[in-house]
């Protein structure tokens, strides 16, 4: 298998996705930081899928990054809300990032791979690592939460 033509043809769609899970912002350097991971533990001589093997690399990268934003971010609202009194200002989340940042990156990754790409779950499932039963109960509740946020927003 020759692993840069393999990279180069899924680059753009691991761009894609990363984007939907970090941000447009942040989403090279997750892509990178898991391709990377990948090759650092070897060839890819036994992996089946590449293309499935690295959406998942970069869906587990993506989550260690929002597991790092989330306690930064804490920070910085502890920080914010420490100083709203004295400045007067308080900081005003944006909508679709509060609706968007209350899925699970799992819910996120399973929406996101089903609908986008209009995967089939057991290849959404194999992608993810997980039984399809886990992806359908990804799907359902990140459903559930998108459609209680959005009636909340109206």
């Amino acid at each position: 298998m020759d692993v840069e033509a393999s990279y180069r043809a899924h680059l753009p769609d691991l761009l894609h996705f990363a984007t939907v899970l970090v941000g447009p912002h942040d989403a090279a350097d997750v892509v990178n930081e898991a391709v990377t991971a990948t090759l650092r533990r070897g060839s890819l001589s036994g992996v089946v899928d590449p293309r499935a093997y690295w959406f998942r690399a970069v869906s587990n990268t993506a989550a260690s990054w929002h597991r790092s934003r989330f306690r930064r971010t804490r920070r910085e609202h502890a920080w914010a809300s420490s100083t709203a009194g004295v400045t007067g200002l308080t900081p005003t989340p944006d909508a679709a990032r509060t609706i968007l940042a209350g899925l699970s990156v799992q819910q996120r990754t399973a929406l996101y791979l089903t609908y986008w790409l209009d995967w089939p779950v057991d290849r959404v499932a194999q992608a993810m690592g997980a039984t399809e039963g886990t992806v359908k109960q990804h799907l359902a509740r990140g459903r559930a939460h998108l459609k209680e946020m959005l009636s909340d927003e109206r």
